[in-house]
């Protein structure tokens, strides 16, 4: 293997080129018409815009990007993860072509883009699933006759959904129809299939993921687990490896679990095996993301593992590296992802021009990025800028180096998730680990955000002027207010 197009933007394709050219190979960029300018075009050694700025002209243009890879001679296709990664009509395209796909095959990846598909196929493993339905459901009355048997609270859910789309909570047999027609009409919007399915509601549960590997000799590890409760829209916002609650025990009963999971489908490459887990420390099967995840640079930190070099070395048909009992837990590693989003107004996306960005450099600090001082923030993608993640010896001190990793991230120009990062590093249930995905919901509120905010400004203005700060409650209008109040130290 001596090129490799990623088939990506951002970050995540630069992440992919710099294990590329560690290993010798050659890489090739694709980008959009506004992303011309973009690092990840000027870190490939070779790029070519495939297309205008939205993502169906572009990034999602199947036959443009195998036109280049057959043009340029490229030996293997690295999809990132987002666009085309889980695309099984792509992953056939491509290896029709004769093209390495640096992925699992067809196969896995339809069945585990179904969700009821992938229920199935993994019921035969023993894997633990929460309580509902293995087929699709069309008939209201049927509906409603299964949510009476599993019990409310339910939940209906699109098969082929994904990031909060297609899925209703339901707390009242009245509920079921109205709930269950706009589950469908976003399912079809969302996804083109509107088949749903229901299961029981796992109350505040936390949401724990295990990253697996395979190769083409059978061989199947896991590689620990991600907290990843810390969510806003059923999306995370802030990961952890390993999670405050896993006990070695549970920790060897998920990952079997996962491996479980991977088997029902020959799993081939880097994949996580997601499940949610109640207040009982009970755990359920999720869903399985055939791909590289976000947050896969906490499971590299507490593991030494390269996943990419991995992903790439299965690709070429070598063995996994390492065995499971070669694989131990270093340490402690917390990832934030650096939106360009308001927190304040329900993390809605901003847009703006990078006047400053300056990310933190240091031992035990590593920013994936794909951004650069200068540059507007476009609008036609995920507005995520970067990926912080720092490392420590323990958990403790893995969130005192995220604190102050946060504080010396210097982004103006749009509103990011900077600040809430510092809210929840600060916050006494994630400190003691005692939270779930409820979170945000639980725990953040704009008016308490705000002083936090006002807090950190406090500290940066009080280390510019070389004094200290402290705070004060004050009553105004029969309310308290903290105020800020300087120690002079000349």
């Amino acid at each position: 293997m001596k090129k490799i197009l990623v088939a990506n933007r951002g970050e995540i394709a630069i992440r992919v080129m710099r294990t590329a050219k560690v290993m010798g190979i050659k890489t090739v960029a694709v980008y959009s018409e506004v992303d011309r300018l973009a690092p990840h075009v000027r870190f490939a050694d070779e790029a070519v815009c495939i297309g205008a700025a939205a993502s169906k002209e572009s990034y999602l243009r199947m036959d443009k990007i195998i036109e280049v890879a057959k043009q340029l001679g490229v030996d293997a296709i690295h999809p990132g993860y987002g666009f085309l990664s889980e695309n099984a009509q792509f992953a056939k395209l491509v290896t029709e072509a004769g093209i390495t796909f640096i992925g699992p095959d067809t196969h896995a990846i339809e069945v585990m883009g179904s969700k009821l598909a992938a229920k199935q196929a993994v019921s035969q493993f023993g894997v633990p699933l929460v309580p509902g339905t293995d087929q699709p459901i069309s008939d209201i009355n049927i509906a409603i006759d299964l949510a009476k048997s599993i019990g409310f609270p339910v939940l209906i859910k699109a098969s082929a959904g994904g990031g909060g789309k297609g899925m209703r909570l339901v707390e009242r047999e009245e509920d079921v129809e109205e709930q269950m027609n706009m589950a469908v009409s976003e399912a079809i919007s969302a996804f083109g299939d509107g088949s749903v399915f229901i299961e029981k509601f796992v109350s505040s549960p936390r949401h724990i993921e295990i990253q697996v590997l395979g190769d083409t000799h059978g061989n199947i590890v896991y590689l620990f687990e991600r907290e990843c409760s810390v969510q806003r829209r059923h999306q995370k916002v802030i990961e952890e490896a390993p999670s405050a609650v896993v006990t070695n025990e549970m920790r060897e009963a998920m990952g079997k679990a996962a491996v479980q999971v991977a088997k029902a489908v020959n799993y081939v490459g880097a994949g996580t095996v997601e499940f949610i887990v109640d207040e009982k420390l009970n755990f359920y099967f999720l869903e399985m993301n055939t791909r590289l995840q976000v947050e896969h640079p906490v499971t590299e930190m507490i593991t030494g593992v390269d996943l990419v070099k991995e992903q790439i070395r299965i690709a070429q048909g070598f063995p996994i590296s390492f065995q499971q009992e070669d694989l131990k837990i270093l340490g402690h590693a917390i990832e934030l992802r650096v939106y360009a989003e308001d927190p304040e107004n329900n993390f809605l996306p901003d847009i703006g021009k990078l006047t400053t960005y300056r990310p933190p450099v240091g031992e035990n600090i590593r920013v994936d990025d794909g951004m650069e001082e200068g540059m507007d923030i476009p609008i036609y993608y995920d507005p995520m800028i970067a990926k912080l993640a720092v490392y420590g010896k323990n958990r403790d001190e893995a969130i005192q180096n995220m604190k102050k990793a946060i504080e010396s991230y210097h982004i103006v120009g749009a509103k990011t998730t900077l600040p809430f990062g510092t809210f929840v590093m600060n916050h006494p249930a994630f400190i003691s680990g005692d939270f779930n995905t409820k979170f945000v919901d639980n725990y953040f509120k704009p008016n308490e955000f705000k002083e936090a905010e006002f807090q950190i400004a406090a500290i940066l203005v009080a280390k510019l002027l070389n004094e200290k700060s402290e705070f004060e409650l004050v009553a105004e209008n029969g309310n308290l207010t903290r105020r800020s109040k300087w120690l002079f130290n000349r």
